[in-house]
């Protein structure tokens, strides 16, 4: 394999995505490769040959900085192969990952960047809402109410909005400075029956909990596709700690005026812009709102 075999390999792969993070690793005498094109070459050539031998493998995202943090924290030499090949698996139970089953890196790389944002922002969001600590009046977790809430009000919304195919959902949150979004995507079968990956699930949950935890002004916005039909879009905002409709027309706006121009961005063909529908109370059971 040449130089796909100086590659720290653990089952898991760790991949640096971008040339800032190659030229970072540069600065260590034991890491082989000289420019970043030949080292994705060299990637994509060790990935080809583990799925050409039948060998599972997963890709993780490979941070220079965190590298370093791993490093100072364990005592290991940073200018080290086994010091990478332990930091690699070290990402195999900590970072994000995906699995690899023959898709070109230009496809894989923008995948995992997508799944190190998701991951990121619900361990943000999470560290936010424990940092919310119990009610002063009834003594509640305010964060571990607040999920419970966010869980059923998702429920509501995919047994009132969901209709059979794929729903696409989008949750944006203020958290100081930020906002965080999350997104969802659902199969829907024509008996209702949703099918959902359970860590984005749990992602978009929690991002949804900080937003009816915090009372700011927050948005929902979930779009269904359905095969032989028109795309129809349905959003809902967040007034004192319920999700409330949006018409047709402020739904267009949200997708067609831009958010930082104010300008008019062109409607989507065979997209229906559609009032909401009402999600209904809140049946949780809580004394009150926190």
């Amino acid at each position: 394999m040449g130089r796909a075999s100086s590659l720290e390999v653990a089952g898991t792969i760790g991949l640096l995505t971008d040339e800032d993070d190659f030229r970072a690793m540069r600065r260590y005498r034991s890491f082989p490769f000289a420019d970043f094109a030949t080292y994705l070459n060299a990637v994509e050539n060790l990935l080809d040959s583990r799925v050409s031998q039948g060998a599972a493998t997963t890709v993780a995202v490979f941070d220079p900085q965190e590298y370093a943090h791993y490093c100072t924290d364990t005592g290991l030499p940073p200018d080290s192969a086994s010091s990478r090949a332990r930091f690699t698996a070290e990402l195999a139970t900590t970072g994000p990952t995906i699995p690899y089953d023959g898709q070109p890196l230009a496809d894989l790389i923008p995948d995992l960047a997508d799944e190190a944002l998701r991951q990121a922002t619900w361990e943000y969001a999470s560290e936010l809402l424990a940092d919310l600590g119990p009610c002063e009046s009834c003594g509640e977790d305010i964060g571990r109410t607040a999920f419970a809430r966010a869980s059923g009000l998702l429920v509501r919304i995919l047994g009132t909005a969901a209709r059979p195919g794929t729903q696409h959902l989008v949750c944006s949150a203020p958290a100081g400075p930020e906002t965080l979004v999350a997104a969802l995507h659902v199969d829907t079968d024509s008996g209702g029956a949703c099918r959902l990956d359970e860590d984005e699930a749990r992602g978009f949950t929690t991002v949804l909990a900080l937003a009816l935890a915090t009372q700011r002004p927050s948005g929902l916005v979930m779009r269904s596709s359905a095969p032989g039909a028109r795309d129809q879009v349905y959003g809902w905002r967040q007034r004192k700690g319920d999700f409330e409709s949006l018409t047709a027309g402020e739904v267009f706006d949200a997708y067609c005026v831009h958010a930082d121009t104010g300008g008019l961005v062109s409607p989507e063909s065979d997209v229906d812009y559609c009032v909401a529908p009402d999600l209904g109370p809140d049946a949780t059971p809580s004394a009150h709102r926190h």
